[in-house]
């Protein structure tokens, strides 16, 4: 966790326009470096993402041995392992990265060498047996601390499982599939929510071949990656942000170019259309297999409207749920959300925090231990808003504040970085005060 000292004023909009072009997408950015660093041959990358914790990832790959190099266009070029990491000299630093500790996890467990991850603070206290569990099944050799990192990974020969994720993690699956492309025999996992499929179409972009049913994915071990060149799409978690901005204002108009609009990523965009707001989606695009496209968004005349969000759609909303519990008291009839225990574990505890600042705002909020219930038409006026270090709790305040009385600090503000460090710059840019 960074620590809490940047303070940051918002003052309220009039109104949000303009057109961005948004930094890479942070989990496909995690994923190509990861894979790019045990494939055969270079991996050249675009719009890369710009964040702290795709940093993180790329410093790990650097220390197992694949060069990575920032050209001078601001691309990355990363020339792999062929399948076999060195040993690390050193314990590797996963930062604040949940997502390149877990799946990290899955690419050295088959590697015959000793890996030790290590985090921050706040990483450290994130659950890592989730991923320790499936992975001891395939034959791994893993050591956590009471659950948490430090994890010491002695690299050791696998044998493929057929696995289902108790818990919707595409931290977990994307683990057990790098390990599976590793280990003997086929690996399958099964979930009974789909999550996020990134790391399904970055394998196959990559070279390897799987199979995908609406329940499972299954992976043949043995397989050899191959570099790619691939522009990274927008990231449309960072969009959320904006997204939730323009819905607020009645005379908004805001467009994106080249974001990632991957289906079970964009689910925010229905969410939004179903509250109100107007969402088109323009020249529709593959690449890599992800879909690349257009966005424009308007606010409806007449505000949003509430909505209930639960059950498969909290698991692939995780992300975007403190954004929109933030502007859920300038809806007509709130947002009520359930079936999301997993902020508790995040970055912070986001079910707790957004409470703490909503109702530092002065909003009425109802918190159950796996979610909240915010009522609409509150008006919200400035406060200091502790962001917990939290860059999504810092980021969903900011959107909030847009609309509030006065202006809102923002303590914590440079947490930020760690997924997009432009927020606050590109917030002014089309925020109209």
């Amino acid at each position: 966790m960074i620590e809490a000292t940047t303070e940051r004023i918002i003052a309220p909009a009039r109104n949000i326009l303009g057109s961005l072009r948004l930094p890479g997408d942070k989990s496909i950015s995690h994923r190509y470096a990861l894979l790019g660093a045990l494939a055969h041959g270079k991996t050249w990358l675009t719009n890369f993402s710009t964040g702290a914790d795709c940093a993180s990832s790329l410093s790990c790959a650097a220390a197992l041995g694949a060069t990575v190099e920032r050209l001078e266009d601001g691309s990355i070029e990363i020339t792999g392992t062929d399948g076999h990491f060195r040993h690390a000299e050193a314990p590797l630093d996963c930062g604040n990265s949940g997502s390149t500790m877990r799946m990290l996890a899955g690419l050295l467990a088959p590697q015959r060498s000793a890996y030790t991850l290590t985090g921050d603070a706040s990483l450290s206290r994130r659950p890592m047996e989730r991923v320790r569990k499936p992975l001891a099944q395939m034959g791994a050799d893993i050591h956590l601390t009471e659950g948490h990192a430090p994890m010491v990974i002695r690299g050791s020969e696998l044998q493929g499982i057929d696995y289902t994720t108790p818990v919707p993690s595409a931290q977990v699956k994307s683990a057990v599939l790098f390990a599976g492309l590793q280990a003997s025999g086929t690996t399958t996992v099964r979930e009974a929510v789909r999550t996020r499929d990134h790391s399904e179409l970055a394998l196959r972009a990559f070279g390897a071949q799987l199979e995908r049913t609406m329940e499972s994915v299954t992976i043949a071990g043995g397989q050899q990656l191959h570099g790619i060149e691939a522009a990274v799409p927008g990231d449309i978690s960072s969009a959320a942000f904006f997204l939730c901005a323009a819905a607020l204002f009645p005379e908004s108009n805001l467009v994106f170019e080249g974001l990632g609009l991957n289906p079970t990523r964009a689910t925010l965009l229905d969410v939004l259309t179903a509250l109100g707001a107007h969402i088109g989606v323009l020249n529709l695009e593959e690449k890599n297999g992800e879909l690349v496209g257009t966005v424009q968004v308007n606010a409806p005349q007449d505000g949003l409207t509430g909505t209930t969000i639960s059950g498969g759609l909290a698991a692939q909303l995780i992300d975007e749920l403190p954004v929109l519990a933030a502007i859920a008291p300038y809806t007509k009839h709130g947002i009520r959300i359930r079936d999301a225990k997993e902020l508790r574990v995040k970055e912070s505890d986001r079910i707790a925090l957004v409470a703490q600042n909503l109702r530092a705002m002065g909003a009425e909020v109802v918190e159950f231990d796996d979610g909240l219930d915010v009522p609409g038409n509150q008006p919200l006026h400035a406060a200091e808003i502790d962001s917990g270090g939290d860059h999504r709790i810092a980021m969903a305040f900011t959107i909030a504040a847009l609309r509030a009385r006065g202006a809102t600090v923002i303590r914590g503000a440079e947490s930020a970085a760690i997924s997009f460090p432009e927020f606050f710059d590109l917030m002014d840019l089309v925020a109209e005060r």
